[in-house]
């Protein structure tokens, strides 16, 4: 089997990808033809900077689905490798003519393209949960410090002051060691900070149907059986000395990776402050207008001030945060896979790769460049999509 040129390459990786063109062209055209009735997500489609960041965003998201979940896009396994293939320049063919390494191998022989494809599904599942996770921590501890203030503001604002004043690289370093993680620390703190959605969404829903109790109560019981069932699933860990055991094997539906789990919560504990200050600032501020002060005349209760009143005021610059704040963590990921912190050694992880590939840098650049690339093009992309968000949100 002869050898791709640079012309069949692209080629090849075009045919390959063809289920994520699809999908993105699906998803463009509903959304364009529906954007007057999907609010602040259609007005996107009405700023060309915020719909290129969106479909550069959605490319790698449809790129893990499909690679991650259903196996359609990678050309090998991305632990596949084969002697001959060892630092193989784009479009080399295998030894036995089977296939070709579409953008080459890396130092153990194994596909660059696949590795990347696999690891975006590593980003795109740790980066924007764990942000969301730790909006939701912010969201439950700034709206009531910045409301009520006094004691309790000056308690929780001491304790993300605290954390904040760790340099963010030096604070993920002691979170991922070894040391740390084999105290049990980080399955502790998984324990406290996965209780927060939990709380959240049970003081959302008290809050608007508390004069409804038809309504209120089987929603939260189903809400504190479902959510409690898959919290202790995720909390709960049947392996290693210092892991928790709440959960029997049989009914732990979620066993994540420990590796995957420790830097889930370290890029959780390590954004929550940032959120929190800035919950709180947009509190600060919004508690003060005239329908907050209606709200509260007509008798409404604080929580359903806070979370019916302010928070869908302030959901704007939230939108953006989150956008831009998945940008930081997906960076975060790159940096620890890169010092070879929290990930395994062979993970397919864009840092990790990347670290992997430094070695030989000068002769053999694709391994490097390749995922380098990845990371750059999601992180613009996180942020042209922030920019689109908030000049749309600006327009409100």
């Amino acid at each position: 089997m002869e050898e791709l040129s640079w012309g069949g390459v692209i080629t090849r990786i075009i045919m390959q990808l063809t289920p994520v063109w699809i999908a993105l062209i699906a998803t463009f055209w509903v959304s364009i033809a529906y954007k007057r009735k999907l609010g602040l997500y259609g007005k996107l489609f009405d700023s060309t900077v915020g719909m290129i960041g969106y479909g550069i965003v959605m490319f790698w998201v449809f790129t893990a689905l499909f690679t991650n979940v259903f196996g359609w896009i990678m050309t090998y396994d991305p632990q596949f490798f084969e002697t001959s293939m060892k630092h193989a320049l784009p479009g080399e063919a295998l030894g036995d003519g089977t296939g070709h390494y579409l953008l080459g191998g890396d130092k153990q022989a194994r596909d660059v393209f696949s590795r990347v494809l696999y690891g975006s599904g590593i980003v795109i599942m740790i980066a924007p949960l764990a942000t969301l996770m730790a909006f939701m921590v912010g969201i439950t501890l700034g709206l009531p410090a910045g409301y009520f203030g006094g004691k309790l503001d000056t308690i929780l604002s001491f304790l993300a002051n605290l954390i904040l004043a760790f340099p963010v690289i030096l604070l993920f370093y002691l979170l991922v060691t070894k040391e740390i993680v084999a105290t049990g620390l980080p399955q502790y703190m998984a324990a406290v900070l996965f209780l927060f959605p939990l709380v959240f969404l049970t003081v959302l829903i008290n809050s608007r149907f508390y004069t409804d109790p038809g309504k209120r109560n089987p929603m939260l019981i189903a809400l504190w059986v479902i959510g409690g069932w898959i919290y202790l699933s995720f909390v709960s860990q049947n392996g290693g000395d210092s892991a928790i055991r709440i959960l029997p094997a049989a009914l732990d539906a979620f066993n994540p990776d420990p590796n995957i789990l420790v830097v889930f919560v370290s890029v959780v504990f390590v954004n929550s402050p940032t959120v929190f200050r800035i919950v709180r600032g947009l509190t600060l501020d919004i508690k003060s207008r005239d329908y907050v002060a209606a709200g509260q005349t007509r008798g409404e209760g604080p929580w359903y001030i806070m979370l019916w009143e302010i928070l869908p005021n302030v959901r704007g610059p939230l939108i953006v945060d989150f956008c831009l704040r998945i940008g930081y963590a997906t960076i975060l990921l790159g940096t620890l896979g890169f010092f070879g912190l929290g990930l395994e050694t062979n993970s397919p992880d864009w840092g990790t790769t990347i670290n992997l590939g430094r070695g030989l840098l000068r002769a053999y650049a694709h391994p490097v460049l390749v995922p380098a690339f990845a990371l750059l093009s999601l992180v613009l992309g996180l942020n042209l999509l922030a920019d689109g968000l908030r000049e749309e949100a600006l327009k409100d």
